[in-house]
């Protein structure tokens, strides 16, 4: 989370020297009668209150889930909720992050070389994939060697009750429990990343005419995504402050990134070649993220599971689901 908020400075100190370098001919939409700052900040202002409105129920609204018999943890409705939640990140990755990055780092007012000359966008999603899957494998093997040093320390100082110990840890002991601790925070760092650079984009912009429909459109991909990543959580079963400051976190970091575009709306614009590539940096970092925590951490895990493997009934339920965020996202992409 630290590295999300260092980007955010960095963002701060490198977007104002970027406002004179942009191409000649590039338009600065000036022409736009839907340019009004004044008419704007209102709605920006509407957009940071629902939009941490809308995260915080659709994030917390699967933390509840265990209170209700269809929705308990261990039983199918969960798994096909989870499956919808999955495609919701799965649509959001390649329908919303992936192509905001082509269409950036593209742009007619970035200079051809080398920007047009090599697909920045996919090259830096794959990578980002990469570098996620490391980061997926060396933490759960360390949290996997920390739990066992753990065990033992506890066997060697308790006359052979360690193991017992251990498994009473909150289940720290357990696997399966590791990696959906390291599946939860590795696809909220992927989803903070996404929602600082809309939380950036919305805050800057001073055309109230795009800012109306996007606040409808973020307030649905936020509840839908907040299911997802809910999901995630519930599953990791940390600690009830855990999960309130993941939450917190999770919906805070839109409106956060919409006051600070406030604040630099006076010196930041959309198409100036700083912003594009940075944000357009981002975004193929966090696709790259979302898509490959969606497919092999989300996905892979549940359909290749136990419990879908035993039931081809309930593994067609699970991908209509899947299939079925994947698809809300695709009709929500026509908006935001």
């Amino acid at each position: 989370m630290k590295l999300v908020y260092i980007l955010l400075i960095l963002f701060t100190f490198t977007v104002s020297p970027a406002i004179s370098s942009a191409p000649e001919g590039c338009d600065n939409g000036s022409d736009n009668p839907c340019i009004n700052k004044a008419k704007a900040l209102p709605l920006k202002i509407v957009a940071i209150v629902a939009i941490f409105t809308t995260s915080m129920i659709g994030v917390m609204a699967p933390l509840f889930s265990r209170y209700i018999p269809f929705l308990r943890p261990d039983g199918n409705g969960f798994m096909i909720v989870k499956c919808f939640s999955s495609g919701i990140i799965l649509g959001t990755g390649f329908m919303h992050v992936l192509p905001d990055s082509f269409e950036m780092l593209s742009s007619d007012c970035l200079s051809d070389d080398p920007w047009h000359k090599f697909p920045f966008a996919g090259f830096v999603a794959m990578l980002s994939g990469l570098v996620t899957l490391a980061i997926d494998s060396i933490t759960t093997s360390l949290y996997t060697g920390k739990t066992a040093i753990h065990i033992v320390g506890h066997n060697n100082h308790s006359h052979g009750h360690g193991v017992v110990l251990g498994a009473k840890d909150n289940g720290s002991s357990d696997p399966q429990l590791l990696r959906y601790r390291v599946i939860a925070m590795v696809l909220e760092l992927g989803i903070l990343f996404h929602s600082v650079v809309i939380g950036l984009s919305l805050g800057a912009t001073n055309d109230y005419c795009t800012i109306k429909g996007l606040i409808i459109a973020l307030c649905f991909h936020h509840l839908f995504e907040g299911m997802g990543l809910g999901g995630c959580i519930l599953q990791a079963d940390f600690t009830n402050v855990k999960k309130f400051l993941m939450a917190f976190f999770f919906a805070g970091t839109t409106p956060l990134g919409i006051f600070l575009g406030i604040v630099l709306s006076s010196i930041y614009r959309d198409n100036s070649p700083t912003a594009l590539i940075t944000i357009g940096l981002l975004n193929a970092c966090s696709a790259g993220m979302l898509i490959y925590m969606a497919l092999v951490d989300l996905l892979a895990t549940e359909f290749m599971g136990s419990m879908l493997q035993g039931s081809v009934k309930l593994q067609i339920k699970c991908f209509a689901a899947a299939l079925l965020g994947c698809t809300v996202m695709s009709v929500v992409a026509k908006w935001a």
